[in-house]
């Protein structure tokens, strides 16, 4: 039996903990146990939050890049102190097998913070142009909505750069995956982020995330969720005119070119699908392969597939790990029967249950899949591979147009990758397809490269100088 953590009853606000009432059940994602509690907030929570912010603004806007540059340190440092603590505790939360949330959901965060800090001790806040002197200065007042699949990796990307920018900001965490932002401000308190500063409010996107978005004290806000959530983000924050970043939903490809190595290319796919238990806005769910070698690609995704090995998060042979909710397995096993409906064909895994407990979805993978099916447009967020096929009876040029159509036959334009013998064919083909991080020959992820979407998955970049970037204003001052 795993021990309950503790329950949380405030809101963060102003430096201080601010008695808060309501609560919202936070599940373990293995054992389906409540392991705590969070207040469900309001929009007066929020109207505190925000004033608590804005006093705070004009002091810390005046820091000094040093400041704000040991503070981030400080932050990154205590982060990692407790790293162990986070790991588990996300483990639990999300489902992420431990391994994996000791590397990247505790690993990334602590980059974040610790990346932003070294960006500051170079930044140049001015800049001159012929009589004009340019100023970069910092938005204001941040509005943050950060999702539940890497719930303290998205809270960093927004927190690192805003902090260092000298903006101030309110945070909502996501409801389901809340415990380990409560952590994180015992942590930025301890590193000296003076009181206003950083404000968390928890409670649900309808009336938490709302109220932020809609505020005319936020200058900005900042949100990382499913398209449909983004678009309401967007339109509630353009009756105040507010900057708005989105990072939102992807179906990403990984085009396998004729000359590829077959083998690799389909590992790569199953890694980069399954990650998180597909759970990841980024995830390589389209494995877009020649029409001659689809039965070959096929047999392989499925025996790969069949291997991974599906469990307890805190076991340290789990590859894969529950979904984050009941809610989440039963929308992915709806969206592995309504393909099958459709005409694909289930070549492993599938909607019955591998366990009686816990949030779990079997590794799936999908054959006989054409663009014109909702399970090649439609973001499952689960462990379900998709399999199409491009014509390669032509000319290389033919065959690589034909691979990219069907890469970009779709409203998203997150992520994407590239396998392909010939590496500088494998990179022009990158180079066509819309998406706004493509791999190339599995190229291992950049925590400081810009991250964001073409089309309607996002607006804005995270992550390094350019989310840092983000967060600045452009003041032009005649002289």
């Amino acid at each position: 039996m795993r021990t309950p953590v503790e329950s949380r009853h405030a809101h963060w606000i102003g430096g201080a903990w601010v008695p808060a009432s309501g609560a919202i059940e936070v599940t373990d994602s293995h054992t389906e146990e409540v392991i705590a509690t969070v207040p469900s907030g309001t929009a007066a929570d929020v109207d505190l939050a925000v004033a608590a912010a804005r006093r705070a603004f004009e002091s810390w806007s005046a820091t000094t890049f040093k400041e704000r540059a040991e503070i981030l340190r400080a932050v990154a440092d205590g982060m990692h102190a407790r790293q162990a603590e986070l790991a588990t505790l996300i483990s639990r939360e999300v489902g992420t097998p431990y391994m994996l949330s000791n590397l990247i959901q505790t690993g990334l965060p602590n980059i974040s913070f610790a990346s932003q800090a070294e960006i500051l001790d170079t930044f140049s806040a001015e800049t001159r142009l012929g009589n004009s002197v340019i100023a970069r200065e910092p938005v204001g007042v941040v509005g943050a909505i950060t999702p539940w699949n890497y719930p303290l990796h998205q809270i960093a990307a927004k927190l690192a750069p805003a902090l260092a920018a000298g903006c101030t900001v309110v945070l909502k965490p996501s409801e389901v995956a809340p415990l380990n932002a409560y952590v994180l401000m015992e942590i930025m308190h301890e590193a000296g982020v003076p009181a206003g500063v950083v404000n968390l409010v928890s409670g649900v996107g309808p009336v938490v995330g709302e109220a932020i978005a809609a505020h005319p004290d936020v200058d900005m806000v900042t949100f990382t969720g499913s398209t449909v959530a983004g678009r309401r983000v967007a339109s509630v924050a353009a009756a105040t005119v507010k900057r708005v970043a989105l990072e939102l939903g992807g179906k990403s490809p990984l085009v396998v070119l004729p000359d590829a190595d077959l083998g690799n290319a389909v590992l790569r796919g199953i890694t980069g699908c399954y990650i998180n238990s597909g759970q990841t806005c980024s995830a390589l769910t389209r494995l877009v392969v020649p029409l001659s070698r689809v039965a070959e690609a096929e047999e392989l995704a499925g025996t790969f597939a069949a291997f991974a090995v599906v469990g307890d998060p805190l076991d340290p042979a789990t590859q894969l790990g529950p979904l984050v909710s009941a809610l989440q397995r039963d929308r992915v096993r709806g969206h592995i029967t309504r393909a099958l409906d459709e005409g694909a064909r289930l070549l492993t895994g599938g909607v019955e249950p591998p366990f009686e407990t816990g949030f779990y979805v079997a590794p799936t993978v999908l054959g006989g899949v054409t663009s014109d099916m909702a399970v090649a447009q439609e973001e499952v967020f689960g462990p379900v591979l998709v399999v199409q096929s491009y014509d390669d009876s032509g000319s290389a040029a033919e065959q690589d147009s034909a691979a990219v159509a069907v890469a970009n036959a779709t409203v998203y334009g997150l992520a994407a990758g590239v396998f392909g013998g010939d590496a500088d064919r494998a990179l022009a083909v990158a180079r066509r397809i819309r998406a706004g991080q493509v791999e190339v020959n599995g190229g291992t992820f950049n925590p400081v490269a810009p991250f964001g979407g073409y089309k309607q998955s996002g607006i804005g970049r995270e992550l390094g100088r350019h989310g840092f970037e983000e967060y600045l204003e452009t003041k032009a001052i005649q002289l």
